[in-house]
């Protein structure tokens, strides 16, 4: 959900963004045609930024949870939370809609329609990409994780932003409002690489779930660059030409249409090479609205780059 917020924000503020404006390119007609332009994530998460309700970022519980499990922790979500959240949304919007009004009076008949909507744009929007993305978060934590079993915590937090810093004991956030204690904080602090959070920090602070901070991931400004591969006649002696070129296809998610479009192949053909593929755990499938889209997995990526080596 650290993902799902910063990134439909991102797509209905209507900016250029230097990084991300290839999957913007892509996505954003399709979150237009689906019509979450005008539902409730767009009152729950105004384009032009500030508070997001906490309540949408429920405390994971792992380090990889799936949509599923956040799904279900915001419909669980006390109804006294999402009152007092969508409050707090009121002061710093001036007002809330008829939508959300309703939301505040019936938190329990109504967080479902909040979540499908949230699975029907994880399906347009993340989906199709989460194998990238994801390479680019467990790369983060990798290096992360190495900086504090080499240089201690400390040195993690003072490499994490400019406007964090750990000294005596104490964590420091600039530009924070209101101070936090550890009695008041919760126990622990929940790091969170996010590709799409931007360059500041963002936090979620309800206790007794620990502190959560959100930051941008190292290696987003790569995410979306093209990775062409150079030596894919090695890789066809292994898959076939056609499944080989589906793959280097799929550098965009797409459908069996535009694939057919795009490679020449007949679209039986190319739905029964997508079945094998998917079988064979390199490609994924999610519905986009009344199509499908594919997309490569992380064990693709990789077979992919080994062939390119």
């Amino acid at each position: 959900m650290w993902e799902v917020a910063p990134s439909f924000r991102l797509l209905m503020s209507g900016t250029t963004h230097s990084v991300h404006r290839p999957w913007v390119d892509q996505v954003r007609p399709r979150l237009v045609a689906a019509g979450l332009d005008r539902g409730w994530l767009y009152e729950l998460i105004p384009p032009s930024g500030g508070y997001v309700p906490d309540f949408l970022n429920p405390a994971p519980t792992g380090p990889a949870p799936t949509l599923a499990a956040e799904r279900d922790a915001i419909r669980a979500a006390p109804a006294d939370r999402v009152r007092h959240d969508l409050n707090h949304l009121a002061r710093h919007q001036g007002t809330l809609g008829p939508r959300l009004r309703a939301l505040r009076n019936d938190p329990q008949g109504l967080l479902a329609k909040v979540t499908e909507e949230v699975e029907t744009y994880w399906g347009l929007a993340l989906a199709p990409y989460w194998a990238r993305i994801r390479a680019v978060l467990d790369a983060d934590i990798l290096y992360r994780a190495r900086l504090a079993a080499e240089h201690g915590t400390g040195h993690l937090l003072n490499d994490l932003h400019t406007s964090l810093s750990w000294d005596d004991n104490a964590l420091r956030m600039a530009r924070r409002k209101q101070p936090l204690t550890r009695t008041t904080a919760g126990t622990g602090l929940l790091l969170i690489p996010s590709a799409f959070t931007g360059a500041g920090l963002r936090t979620r602070t309800t206790p007794p779930d620990p502190p959560q901070l959100a930051y941008q991931a190292r290696g987003v400004g790569s995410l979306w660059l093209a990775r062409p591969v150079t030596r894919a006649d090695t890789l066809s002696a292994v898959l076939g030409r056609s499944r080989t070129l589906l793959l280097t296809e799929l550098e965009i998610p797409a459908s069996t249409t535009q694939l057919a479009h795009r490679t020449g192949l007949s679209p039986a053909g190319v739905s029964q090479y997508l079945t094998a593929l998917r079988n064979a755990g390199l490609v994924s499938a999610h519905r986009a609205g009344r199509s499908v889209l594919y997309a490569r997995t992380a064990a693709a990526e990789v077979l992919l780059q080994a062939a390119s080596a």
